[in-house]
């Protein structure tokens, strides 16, 4: 895939974006937009008295921020949202899990029937569920 570099053209200089705007600065659909709002915390556009969608720049850079972990990374949604809550300061400490994406189920070896699953493979089976949920729900509303 492309690199960051490559994948985030210049930002026009104004304040507010909407959300078509958005999509076509950062080559996301708007429904995938509105879907990280729900899972990203960190991503949070302000809304307009008329309730529509306005992206500040930082929004703009969060979502690039997210595509390349996502995209490029490997990150699986969980992953990228502790990885950004990390990064700003906000993450809990002292948890013992990794940033590492898991990149194949073959990097995740199950449990035999007599040992009991190890936090790896409970984590990788957790955010497993948690992404096939997600694109349920971005199916649901197509």
């Amino acid at each position: 895939m492309a690199s960051a570099a490559q994948s985030s053209p210049e930002i026009p200089e104004k304040s507010l974006f909407r959300i078509g705007e958005v999509s076509r600065l950062t080559g996301t659909k708007a429904f995938v937009l509105r879907f990280w709002e729900s899972e990203f915390p960190t991503f949070q556009p302000v809304k307009s008295p008329t309730g529509q969608r306005l992206y500040r720049r930082e929004d703009i850079e969060t979502v690039f921020e997210i595509k390349r972990l996502l995209y490029e990374d490997g990150f699986t949604i969980a992953g990228a949202r502790k990885h950004l809550a990390d990064r700003n300061g906000s993450g809990v400490h002292g948890v013992a899990s990794s940033d590492a994406p898991v990149r194949s189920v073959s990097e995740i070896t199950p449990p035999s029937r007599r040992e009991p699953a190890s936090r790896s493979y409970r984590k990788f089976l957790l955010d497993l569920h948690e992404e096939l949920r997600a694109v349920l729900t971005l199916l649901e509303h197509e």
